[in-house]
Formats: C-alpha cells, sequence, structure tokens
C-alpha cells in the first residue's frame, strides 16, 4: 500500500487495556497477532497450540489497522478449507487486540476472490458424521468471524467477487470497490443454495427484491450497480482503490470507540434478526460441488 495510503490510517499502536465495556468475549483461544507494524505470512497449523506457519493469508500492521488479504494469487483467491479456517482465527483473535481499530480484507494478485475452490471444495472430508458436519460448516464460521467481528470490517474489492467472496465481503461492515470489480453469486446455477449466512446478510444490505434477483438468477454485474442498489459504499479507479480505503479507515479509527461498537452491534442484531439456514450448509454444498463435477 503507498505510504501516503498508509499515513491515513494514522496513529500508533494503542496500547493493551483493560477489557472494553460491554464488548462481549470469544471463548475461541487464538493466538493473538504480532503486536508491532509488520507483514507476516499467517497459516495455523496446530489451532490448539496457535503455532504459525506457511500462508494462506498476509497480514500487516499500520497503526490500529489491521491488513488481511487472501494470498492465492494463482487461483484468483478461491477459497479452500485452510484458507477458511485461518480467516475465521484472525477474525476471532481481534476481539483480544485492543490496539485494532480497523481491519481491512483483500485479495493479492488480479481479484479479490473468485469463490470457493472447486479443484479442492472446502467442508470436504471427515471419518464420522459429527467431522463431516463441523467441516462441511467451515465457510459459514469464516464469514460469521468476519461478521461478529468486534472491531470494524473493511472489504477492499477488486477484479472478481463471486460466490464465497461475496459472502466474505457481505460480512464486511462496509465495502470499497474499483469501477472494473464484478460480482455474482452463481451458486444456484452450479446447484447449490447461497449459504454461509449470506443471504441474510444480502438482504440486509440491499432489501429482499435485490437479494431475490441477486440469489436465484445469478447474473453477474458491475460496481456502478453495486454501488446504486446500496451494496457497495465506494466506487473508485484501480489507482485510486488503496487511497479510498485508507481514507475510510482513517475516519473510522477517528470516531469515538464505545459509540462505534455499539453502532456495529446494532446493525449486527438487524442482520442475524433475518434469520439464516446453516444447518445443512455443508451437505447441500458437498452434494451441488459433486454433482456439477459428474
Amino acid at each position: 500500500m503507498p505510504r501516503r495510503a498508509a499515513r491515513a490510517y494514522g496513529g500508533a499502536p494503542v496500547p493493551d487495556s483493560p477489557r472494553r465495556p460491554g464488548r462481549r468475549h470469544h471463548r475461541h483461544r487464538a493466538a493473538p497477532l504480532g503486536r508491532q507494524p509488520c507483514v507476516t505470512q499467517a497459516r495455523a497449523t496446530a489451532r490448539t497450540a496457535g503455532e504459525i506457519s506457511v500462508s494462506t493469508l498476509e497480514l500487516s500492521q499500520d497503526g490500529p489497522v489491521l491488513q488481511v488479504w487472501l494470498n492465492r494469487p494463482d487461483s484468483l483467491n478461491a477459497l479452500d478449507d485452510a484458507t477458511l479456517t485461518d480467516i475465521a482465527e484472525v477474525f476471532d483473535g481481534a476481539a483480544r487486540r485492543f490496539d485494532l481499530k480497523a481491519i481491512v480484507l483483500g485479495g493479492r494478485g488480479r481479484s479479490f476472490c473468485a469463490g470457493a475452490d472447486l479443484k479442492n471444495p472446502p467442508g470436504r472430508g471427515g471419518t464420522g458424521e459429527r467431522e463431516r458436519r463441523w467441516r462441511s460448516q467451515i465457510g459459514d464460521r469464516a464469514c460469521r468471524a468476519i461478521a461478529d467481528c468486534e472491531v470494524v470490517t473493511i472489504a477492499r474489492l477488486h477484479g472478481h467477487v463471486f460466490g464465497g467472496g461475496f459472502a466474505l465481503a457481505l460480512s464486511c461492515d462496509f465495502r470499497v470497490a474499483t469501477e472494473t470489480t464484478s460480482f455474482a453469486l452463481p451458486e444456484v446455477d452450479l446447484g447449490i443454495p447461497m449459504t454461509w449466512g449470506a443471504v441474510p446478510r444480502l438482504i440486509a444490505e440491499v432489501g429482499a427484491s435485490r437479494a431475490r434477483e441477486i440469489v436465484m438468477l445469478c447474473d453477474r454485474f458491475d460496481a456502478a450497480t453495486a454501488h446504486r442498489i446500496g451494496l457497495v459504499h465506494r466506487v473508485v479507479s484501480d489507482a485510486e482503490l488503496d487511497d479510498a480505503v485508507a481514507a475510510l479507515a482513517g475516519q473510522l479509527v477517528a470516531k469515538p470507540e464505545r459509540a462505534l461498537d455499539v453502532s456495529k452491534s446494532q446493525f449486527r442484531a438487524y442482520s442475524n434478526s433475518l434469520g439464516d439456514a446453516t444447518l445443512s450448509d455443508g451437505d447441500y454444498f458437498r452434494e451441488g460441488i459433486a454433482a456439477h463435477r459428474l
């Protein structure tokens, strides 16, 4: 990210403090991220011990802003089990990072995210029914970790924002896209109901009528349309993307923390009130992918 864009985030890391009043604290105990501005490759391979090794994500921090990059550019950041698990751990862990005030989720390479990895679909495998079900809900857990994150989140969008990538972007509080970004939810055409909690979140953002078209017709649409229907908050040129994201993050980190926290929780409560059918998400996904590959 350009230095002038990074400076817009502003401020040095905020020191650790006592628990923030009114914040929920997850039982999940992921290892805390690094404390100093840094760039690291993150892939948790021993989940309970918190060991960090070879990457599916790239993490960098500037002051109170953490940047999380999907880092499989050769596959347009297609989502597999490892990537989704790492996303969930990073965003769950943000609850214990009191120096963070915003998280930016972006994608390396030509696209934000082209969706699930059809060559290595997430949610497969497992030796018993409980393990299979746990694996099958991995995408929902990643999206829920982003949506429930107590830090304000921004999706930095370019290239393709399809399927599971669309669901990740929907889970963020704000979305900034380039003029050339394209969006689609192709799941129904693949024989897969749109899951991962995306439908209620999409309804909350654009309304039921627009959401029904996007989900059931599977049409691709551009960033101008996404902005017009309220799906994205800013549309800029490719060259302006980093500056636009930095400016938005700078605005957010300058807000009074408590007021921002409560405001975020109110929007989250509304989205959650619309309901979700996640219990059978993974079963449908596995069956749909299997049928599509026949």
